[in-house]
């Protein structure tokens, strides 16, 4: 899907998605596991990372 390593870095670094709402932020892992993070759109703390694709 992406050609370069770059381009995968933009799209896929520091990208979860809500497991409730599947909506998604951008936030550095650390805070993701601390669950600091908060959805802003049904207000959950639970987050998966982004899947890269085909």
């Amino acid at each position: 899907m992406v050609k370069f390593p770059e381009a995968a870095r933009r799209l896929f670094a520091g990208v979860f998605v809500c497991r409730k709402c599947k909506s998604k932020k951008r936030a550095p892992i650390q805070k993701i596991l601390q669950g600091k993070v908060i959805c802003g759109k049904c207000g959950s703390r639970h987050f998966r990372p982004i899947k890269k694709g085909k």
